[in-house]
């Protein structure tokens, strides 16, 4: 009986193959969004201002982020839970793949959301005189606390490692 649930427990971890299928369906809709913003920007991109480009530039930014981030966890997540990924010799493959453990692909996620919120937050400034004092000091709040979060893991990392 135990022998059972062990490897029904063990067998389980394929149910995080379809969420990991999933966001590859994610990745998808973010590229087509990309796309959307692309096409939409050239045509007005000698009437939009400096600052208008910048935004919405910054925005593309942040959507290579969002998907640089989505794919390290999908391929990482898949080949640290479910399965080894078997790539043939002959293909090309990532550099850290099968190196990314679940501690270092959560500081990876952390370094991203820290570089997503200072994109968010520098678009914010850059909108900062038609923004009010209070939204501005939550939004340095909120990514102070991506910050600080991020540096409490990795320390705390660090010192679970020695």
């Amino acid at each position: 009986m135990e022998r059972l649930i062990e490897n029904a427990m063990y067998a389980s971890r394929w149910l995080l193959a379809p969420i990991y299928f999933g966001l590859s369906l994610g990745l998808l809709a973010l590229s087509l969004k990309f796309f959307q913003e692309i096409f939409h920007i050239i045509p007005n991109v000698f009437a939009m201002t400096e600052a208008n480009l910048i935004l919405v530039l910054l925005s593309l930014i942040d959507m290579a982020l969002v998907g640089g981030l989505l794919v390290m966890v999908m391929l990482s997540g898949y080949e640290n839970f479910v399965s080894a990924l078997d790539i043939d010799d002959g293909k090309e493959k990532l550099s850290w793949l099968g190196k990314m453990d679940s501690s270092s692909l959560k500081m990876k996620v952390a370094a991203s959301i820290v570089a997503i919120s200072s994109i968010h937050l520098l678009k914010v400034f850059m909108d900062a005189k038609n923004t009010s004092p209070e939204y501005l000091m939550w939004f340095v709040i909120i990514h102070m606390t991506f910050v600080v979060s991020a540096f409490a893991m990795g320390y705390l990392d660090k010192l679970t490692k020695h």
